[in-house]
């Protein structure tokens, strides 16, 4: 039995959890609604008073074990995604690089011949507070994560100036130039 699948995940007030087919999950919060359904390995249950929901391992095989953690982490972050939300944050350096958001898509500017557009998903928020940060928000951890990633990947900080979208606190190890070497 996994430790982190024993804890029950507490439902934060005014969050509100419906529990369909004993496999699938609605988490319900200020910030919007999530769906999520589940192996048949493990089975949910909210509790009596509605305040918490408890993940069980129907099976003692070693995949219902690995499902059991792993599907109360999720139902975990369904619950902080619809109470508090998630957000990451991006920056942008290099001389001429730029980000904008034009109706749903974030534009990017970072050195190529033509500018990068990307769609924004439907449930994000995306915006730029100025021309060198962009804010990636939703419900959706796996979401949030995902878009922030696929901007990055558009141009990743490179190791010798530093140029590029990196995630903000993330330190890009500096490599020396080879003009650097000769003296």
């Amino acid at each position: 039995m996994s430790r982190i699948g024993k804890k029950p995940v507490v439902l934060p007030a005014g969050v509100t959890a419906e529990i369909k087919n004993d496999r699938e999950i609605v988490v319900k919060g200020p910030k919007g609604e999530l769906t999520q359904s589940f192996r048949p390995e493990v089975g949910l249950k909210l509790s009596d008073d509605g305040k918490e929901i408890l993940v069980e391992q129907l099976y003692d095989t070693r995949v219902a074990n690995a499902m059991h953690g792993l599907t109360r982490a999720l139902v975990q972050n369904m619950v902080i995604g619809v109470s508090q939300g998630y957000e990451k944050k991006l920056e942008i350096f290099g001389t001429g690089y730029l980000a904008a958001v034009n109706g749903n898509v974030l534009q990017l500017r970072v050195g190529f011949a033509n500018e990068i557009a990307l769609p924004i998903p439907e449930g994000l928020t995306v915006k730029c507070p100025d021309q060198t940060h962009v804010v990636v928000s939703g419900c959706d951890k796996q979401m949030v994560g995902q878009f922030a990633a696929n901007a990055r990947a558009v141009k990743k900080a490179e190791p010798y100036l530093g140029k590029g979208i990196k995630y903000e606190g993330e330190v890009i190890r500096r490599k020396e130039s080879k003009a650097a070497g000769k003296k």
